[in-house]
């Protein structure tokens, strides 16, 4: 599991039209495409890269290094799935109390 450190730069609403405006310096840092998930509990932006395994490979390094697309995607929604069930179940639990 990773550990990430958060920071909130700004609050941002939406216009009329529904746009959220991002600052300059986060588009320059992590681009101009982003994937919007929608979790049980908030919305994620998560910048996309041109090309999205090679950003991951230079995240990661050589992990996944033999791994096919498709392998790496399956693994990915089963993580993804597993995850969602678990918060479902937490929130549920909390509910119950």
């Amino acid at each position: 599991m990773f550990t990430y450190k958060w920071k909130v730069a700004v609050s941002k609403s939406t216009d009329e039209r529904g746009r959220i405006y991002l600052p300059k310096d986060v588009r320059k840092r992590f681009g101009d495409q982003y994937r919007i998930v929608e979790l049980p509990s908030h919305v994620a932006l998560f910048p996309v890269d041109e090309d999205p395994l090679e950003g991951l490979r230079a995240a990661v390094g050589d992990a996944f290094e033999g791994e096919s697309v498709d392998a790496l995607k399956e693994k990915a929604r089963e993580a993804i799935s597993r995850e969602v069930q678990e918060e479902a179940e937490s929130r549920s639990q909390r509910r119950e109390e």
